[in-house]
């Protein structure tokens, strides 16, 4: 499946960037649990910017069961 370039950059982001804080600070955003990133929106406590974008489209990816877009192998292409 071959990604636009605009949305590319976003799923590296999610593969590549650590959690900045709180409970799992240093973890990679894709390994998040959905508990946690249901209960960050849930509790409006997304944080604004870049990081609020991301953790909001890592929602909707593994609440519509999109992980495979997460994938190392489709990010290169």
């Amino acid at each position: 499946m071959e990604i636009p370039f605009a949305d590319r950059s976003a799923l590296i982001d999610l593969v590549t960037m650590e959690m900045p804080f709180g409970k799992y600070k240093g973890c990679k955003l894709k390994y998040l649990p959905e508990p946690y990133v249901v209960w960050l929106r849930q509790s409006g406590n997304m944080p604004k910017g870049r990081l609020g974008m991301l953790l909001e489209t890592l929602y909707e990816i593994k609440l519509n069961g999109l992980e495979f877009l997460l994938d190392e192998q489709s990010l290169c292409k």
